[in-house]
């Protein structure tokens, strides 16, 4: 059977392929192999540089050109290094027989030796991965984030002055504004982009066993060290770690993976809170034509954008929980149990990625229901006792936590006559009297940020 969007077993590469396609150029195992590619011929450019004495007659312009290997990579070439492992049963060796072809194509013959020189498959896997991630994250999904980021702060601009009803413990609390509710969501979604952001993307870069052995005893004067940094930093944007073994730790790879489930987790918040908003009828959806909401009830629309978020969010988490956890540890100089998880990393981005365009989705089609939003503020004025308590803390009232208790923790409704009535029994001056009056749901919603 073919494999197709309908016989894929993932639903990543199947059902849901059309939204995450693009990630195919990072983490599909075509990308990883041109990944590798990329590694190679750069580093053998860098040995060209400084000059090895073995490189130094090939024509900079021959060098330059090397760089079309991996720039017009194509599949079929991919395939050629998949049937080379095959007979290898090692991937990364396959890549530098394909090199070695190309050079003895190019007429470079005399500098094949020097692909992969002194260094071991982990030199090139911890800097394709990290140089991988690093571009999926920048390119793909950092502004898909960014984009839910900017609706979310439009939205709580739009409804900056939407009073609502609070709930603490799934019970009527002091008012708030449903502006103010979102850029909670907003503000927590920046704060752990400036954390993100702040992680490296950390790559090895050290031979077989992180001392450069091969390198050093080939060419003892040269600073192996200051090269591999500036190769690393400088030329793949990465940052070296300087104290490896035969792998990269992936310490920070797993503050990466932690920091990217930390933000699924506001995501998770924000699209459940959205649900009950929903289904509290504070919010109507739009409806498209032609959709169906239930095979038997055809008066449902449901928000399903929010629980297909939340469901993809569930696999993502349990995924980036795994590899935060298990990718820092290694037996001694290293085992092999990091090669197989690192192929999955694309998995819990697409996930990701799926979960912010259906929570986007589900965002755009909100419809604020102010009629009922204004319902629950009439129905709970009992909110407003807090309000009440504390201006007469402030006259010096006696006991004004204990009669306001007495008066809204009742099983009778608090009305807006009943409040009144209880202002007006009070022994305070007419000025005070008139500032608790003034007190409605509907006013006492705090303080409204300048910022937001």
């Amino acid at each position: 059977m073919n494999v197709t969007t309908l016989t894929a077993i993932s639903p990543i590469d199947g059902r849901y392929r059309p939204q995450v396609v693009d990630l195919s150029n990072y983490f599909s195992e075509f990308a990883l192999i041109r990944y590798r590619v990329l590694v190679e011929v750069e580093y053998f450019i860098a040995l060209c540089e400084i000059p090895l004495p073995q490189l130094k007659n090939i024509k900079k312009a021959e060098m330059e050109a090397l760089r079309d290997i991996y720039l017009q990579f194509t599949p079929e070439q991919a395939l050629e290094i998949k049937q080379t492992e095959s007979i290898t049963n090692h991937d990364v060796k396959a890549v530098e027989y394909f090199l070695k072809k190309c050079f003895d194509e190019r007429g470079l013959q005399e500098y094949r030796e020097f692909i992969h020189f002194g260094l071991t498959s982990q030199d090139v896997n911890n800097t394709a991965v990290p140089l991988s991630l690093k571009e999926a994250l920048e390119k793909i999904y950092l502004p898909l984030l960014q984009q839910c980021s900017d609706k979310l702060k439009t939205l709580a601009k739009d409804w900056a002055a939407i009073p609502m009803l609070a709930r603490t413990h799934g019970q009527p609390a002091s008012p708030t504004r449903l502006g103010k509710e979102i850029m909670v969501f907003a503000e927590r979604l920046g704060n752990q982009l400036n954390l993100l952001s702040a992680i490296p993307f950390s790559a090895k870069f050290g031979g077989a066993t992180g001392n450069f052995n091969a390198h050093a005893v080939a060419f003892p004067k040269i600073d192996w060290l200051c090269f591999a940094d500036n190769f690393v930093n400088k030329k793949l944007s990465l940052r070296r770690s300087q104290y490896t073994t035969q792998i990269e730790h992936y310490d920070n790879l797993a503050a990466c993976f932690d920091a990217l489930k930390r933000i699924n987790t506001i995501l998770l918040d924000l699209s459940r809170d959205m649900w009950t908003y929903i289904s509290m009828d504070y919010f109507k959806q739009a409806i498209k034509k032609g959709e169906t909401g239930s095979s038997a009830m055809p008066h449902k629309v449901n928000p399903i954008d929010f629980e297909n978020a939340e469901g993809n969010i569930g696999v993502a988490n349990a995924l980036y929980e795994h590899l935060s956890a298990k990718l820092p540890v290694s037996r001694l100089q290293r085992d092999l149990t990091d090669s197989t998880v690192l192929r999955n990393i694309g998995v819990p981005i697409a996930h990701s990625i799926i979960a912010l365009r259906s929570l986007l989705k589900g965002l755009n089609k909100l419809i604020v229901n102010t009629a009922a939003m204004e319902r629950d503020l009439n129905a709970n004025w009992a909110v407003v006792a807090e309000g009440i308590q504390t201006i007469l803390r402030r006259e010096g009232y006696p006991n004004p936590y204990e009669a306001l208790k007495e008066l809204t923790r009742t099983n009778e409704a608090v009305t807006q006559e009943s409040i009144r009535a209880f202002i007006e029994t009070l022994k305070v001056n007419d000025s005070v009297k008139q500032e608790l009056l003034a007190l409605t749901p509907q006013t006492y919603t705090g303080i409204v940020s300048p910022n937001s």
